[in-house]
């Protein structure tokens, strides 16, 4: 069975493409949403709104960064997720739908293409019942790089 969550409804490759894609549904591309979407587009992974908002020099506050967000969540351009005790944080959908994993020692979050985490789902289903999603809330553990130092450490 294909991977479960929720599809973008839209295929966005570039900031021209969510600009079009909100004009279409009747909202407007504006400074903040254009900025919001500039600094994900410039981010290397996940990053927090109040991020967003402090790297803008002043430009962007933090509820303007929310509620940008949130219109583009509502698009399908932008997916939240959550790690560990952290603020959400806030990543593009692009090229298809990304599930997570994080490091709990590091931080680290790495985007998967969802259709990778498809044998653990089915595995997940078959023992358990559950169907299971890592868009929301990502897959915790070590990533190979803090692995690696524990072992290094134990040997």
């Amino acid at each position: 069975m294909p991977h479960s969550p929720r599809s973008p409804r839209l295929e966005f490759r570039d900031l021209a493409d969510v600009a079009e894609a909100l004009r279409r549904e009747g909202g407007r591309f504006s400074a903040t949403r254009r900025l919001v979407l500039e600094a994900l587009f410039a981010a290397e992974g996940p990053v927090s709104a109040e991020r967003i908002a402090a790297d803008s020099g002043g430009a962007l506050d933090a509820s303007s960064v929310y509620r940008a967000l949130e219109r583009l969540e509502e698009l399908g351009a932008v997916r939240h997720l959550h790690v560990a005790h952290g603020p959400g944080l806030y990543a593009l959908i692009v090229g298809g739908e990304r599930e997570y994993l994080a490091c709990e020692r590091c931080d680290q979050v790495t985007a998967v293409d969802a259709v990778r985490l498809d044998p653990v789902r089915r595995r997940i289903r078959t023992d358990f019942g559950y169907e299971a999603r890592f868009s929301h809330f990502p897959i915790v553990g070590l990533c190979e790089r803090c692995r690696e130092r524990d072992d290094g450490a134990s040997g």
